[in-house]
């Protein structure tokens, strides 16, 4: 799914609410079934780690780690994540995923991040959010900072992994030019006007 919506339009709330970062006000945040308001927050922690992954805009990659070390850091911190990986290998998974975005070389694995072009610390950060197999994976303008041929080419290779792991992908972004390419297009500013019409009777 593909969200649309400028600066200030309430894309970093609605992504908090969805990580449970944050709680509503009134009404209810329900994800994979599950009331996010009603858990404690360290359930809701839990719960974030063990079923999403995100993309940060600023990708927030560690920079004392190594590309591997960054991209098996959330199963170590997830016993439900870390069952997911096929062998429960999460360095050759780390790899494999690595190699499926285009960063197969060896000789990256144990580099710094801080050594890396931003393109491939973009890469890093979706092989992070991906470890581990996530129903849901959300991408918050994680291709601003990308020139057209390697936004569409980062972008393929993203949503070829999620439809190989069955993984959900919450593409949000200001960039309408890119909603041809998701099979479900939604603006917020169309979500906000239902919301207050709802209100409003």
């Amino acid at each position: 799914m593909f969200l649309r919506g400028p600066s200030g339009s309430g894309k970093s709330t609605l992504l908090g609410l969805i990580g449970g970062v944050l709680v509503p006000q009134r009404g209810s945040v329900q994800l994979l079934g599950t009331d996010l308001a009603s858990l404690s927050p360290s359930a809701r922690d839990r719960f974030r780690g063990e079923h999403l992954g995100f993309i940060f805009q600023m990708f927030n990659l560690i920079p004392y780690l190594s590309v591997l070390e960054n991209v098996i850091l959330p199963a170590q911190f997830s016993p439900a994540r870390a069952a997911r990986v096929p062998g429960r290998d999460l360095a050759a998974e780390g790899r494999r995923l690595l190699g499926a975005l285009g960063l197969g070389s060896a000789d990256l694995l144990a580099r710094p991040v801080t050594e890396l072009s931003i393109g491939q610390q973009q890469r890093v950060a979706a092989a992070r959010a991906l470890l581990g197999r996530p129903e849901i994976l959300v991408a918050d303008e994680p291709t601003s900072a990308l020139d057209h041929d390697a936004r569409g080419q980062f972008l393929q290779l993203l949503m070829d992994e999620c439809r190989a792991q069955g993984t959900t992908l919450l593409f949000v972004s200001h960039d309408t030019s890119l909603g041809g390419l998701f099979d479900r297009v939604l603006s917020l500013a169309d979500l906000n006007r239902a919301i207050d019409a709802g209100a409003a009777a």
